[in-house]
């Protein structure tokens, strides 16, 4: 079948009027990290000076303090009421209407070439990060009807990776809509290539909580040691133990569907080369990440890692997608090369 030009042009005009709305709700939601944590400074301020001082009257009158120190306790957890965020309504509404020029995006595309929207890098990418807007708002449609925690916290933290994902595939990976070369003209496309997709947005919301997760335990350390942190803004973020959870909670079902990726990649390989396995660079690493994350979900569950270490192991995995997506695909010739890269 022959392109449509128009629709495909029809694709990159939605493309970039999604990424404009991306930006503002970033902006957003940036700001209403800033108002809450000023909201969460303030409502801890007066009960932290209470504390600070009568922790300095018990120091003076005990000799068997260390130099009169005593260790500040962990803050209590300060919710910001939603009636209170409305930056990040404003937020969450520019992210719903960037979410569907983007959803618009990859439909056009995929009419432009009458297939799946996912036969090159490009749209990989596109479809991907599509993928991780949606995911986002379901979480976020859970928190509102009571189902969870507000997680409009994660909204710039989102929507920055999103924009990034999507100006790096414009920029270096994009290619003119057309045709599917042979080897990847199949019914498997749509069920291994999806479900990878799939897998590699979890996975990349799990990270985004996972950085968030470090950052937030090192604050907690300087705050138990008496020390004020910097960043007010992450004082309106959970606590690093629930980020943890919620991290473990995507990677444990992205792991799920990298399971699945190595099997439906395999029959396909079947399919295509008469083999199951054939030592591919791109075999190699997908199953190296499948490998990884593995280890960190045996270490968490059996091991008793928790905090850092998982943490650590947990981006080691993350990095690994990056490399298989940035590197392998680009500078690793095989037989799952991409069409037009």
């Amino acid at each position: 079948m022959s392109v449509d030009e128009n629709i495909a042009g029809i694709s990159n005009v939605l493309l970039y009027a999604a990424m404009a709305a991306y930006l503002f709700a970033m902006t957003a939601y940036a700001a209403d990290l800033a108002e809450s944590g000023k909201v969460v400074k303030a409502r801890r301020g007066e009960p932290a000076a209470r504390r600070a001082g009568g922790q300095r009257g018990a120091s003076a009158g005990s000799a068997g303090s260390a130099g009169g120190r005593v260790a500040a306790p962990p803050a209590p957890p300060v919710r910001v009421p939603r009636g209170r965020r409305r930056a990040a309504a404003v937020g969450t509404s520019l992210f719903v209407l960037a979410t569907l020029f983007h959803l618009g995006s990859v439909v056009a595309r995929g009419l432009s070439v009458h297939r799946v929207p996912w036969g090159n890098m490009f749209e990989f990418a596109l479809t991907g990060t599509l993928v991780v807007s949606l995911a986002y708002l379901v979480v976020v449609l859970r928190a509102h009807l009571g189902a969870g925690r507000d997680a409009r916290y994660l909204g710039v933290f989102v929507a920055g990776p999103v924009l990034a994902t999507l100006g790096i595939a414009l920029r270096t990976f994009y290619v003119e809509a057309a045709q599917l070369v042979p080897a990847l003209d199949s019914y498997w496309l749509v069920i291994h290539v999806f479900v990878a997709i799939l897998a590699s947005a979890l996975s990349t919301v799990g990270f985004s909580a996972t950085v968030l997760q470090l950052v937030q335990e090192k604050r907690e350390r300087s705050r138990a040691a008496g020390r004020v942190p910097g960043g007010a803004f992450m004082d309106a973020l959970p606590s690093s133990v629930e980020l943890e959870r919620t991290a473990f909670r995507l990677y444990a079902v992205g792991f799920v569907m990298w399971t699945f990726t190595l099997i439906a990649g395999a029959v396909w390989a079947q399919v295509a080369w008469n083999r199951y396995w054939g030592w591919d660079s791109k075999e190699v690493w997908t199953f190296v990440i499948w490998v990884v994350y593995a280890a960190y979900l045996h270490a968490r569950a059996t091991r008793g890692w928790d905090g850092r270490r998982a943490a650590w192991l947990a981006c080691a995995a993350f990095a690994c997608i990056l490399f298989n997506y940035l590197v392998v695909n680009i500078f690793f010739p095989g037989l799952h090369s991409y069409a037009g890269v």
